[in-house]
């Protein structure tokens, strides 16, 4: 009697190990969707005038989750840092917001990085690789070519 008892048991705790490694598999690919899938694109500085130069790119966020652009390192300067402009006004910011599923946009007349204290003189055809942190990402290394003073890409 307790073998044949025990047979519904047996079965049960199988069901039970396989829908609770179903669920594991589902909640790993769930989990994968829940976090921010970053991607950088357009990124490039205008030749600076003097000892400070601006950069700009835009951060794509092909991820379920949100995060933050935090801070910005590179070689050419030790002080960079991020700007927003609104009302013609430009401020430090602490962070950019990167939606779910949506994009920061850092562009000219808008919001940007800012380089102080440039170490270097920085011309036209050089590539200045920066480092970009987030608040949940992984950090991205992307190289920013320096344009002409006057290059705005929404106008080629």
């Amino acid at each position: 009697m307790s073998r044949r008892g025990g047979r519904p048991l047996v079965g049960a705790v199988l069901v039970s190990l396989a829908s609770a490694t179903a669920l594991a598999g589902c909640s790993s690919a769930d989990a994968s969707q829940d976090r921010p899938q970053l991607k950088v694109t357009g990124a490039f500085m205008p030749q600076p005038v003097g000892d400070m130069a601006s950069g700009f790119l835009t951060v794509t966020n092909s991820g379920g989750a949100a995060d933050k652009l935090t801070s910005v390192t590179s070689d050419v300067a030790d002080d960079i840092t991020i700007h927003e402009t609104k009302d013609q006004r430009m401020r430090q910011v602490k962070s950019f917001d990167i939606p779910a599923e949506g994009e920061l946009t850092l562009d000219r007349g808008g919001s940007h990085l800012m380089f102080m204290g440039l170490k270097k003189k920085l011309v036209q055809g050089q590539r200045i690789s920066v480092e970009l942190h987030f608040e949940k990402a992984d950090p991205i290394e992307v190289d920013l070519p320096v344009k002409e003073t006057t290059y705005n890409p929404t106008r080629h």
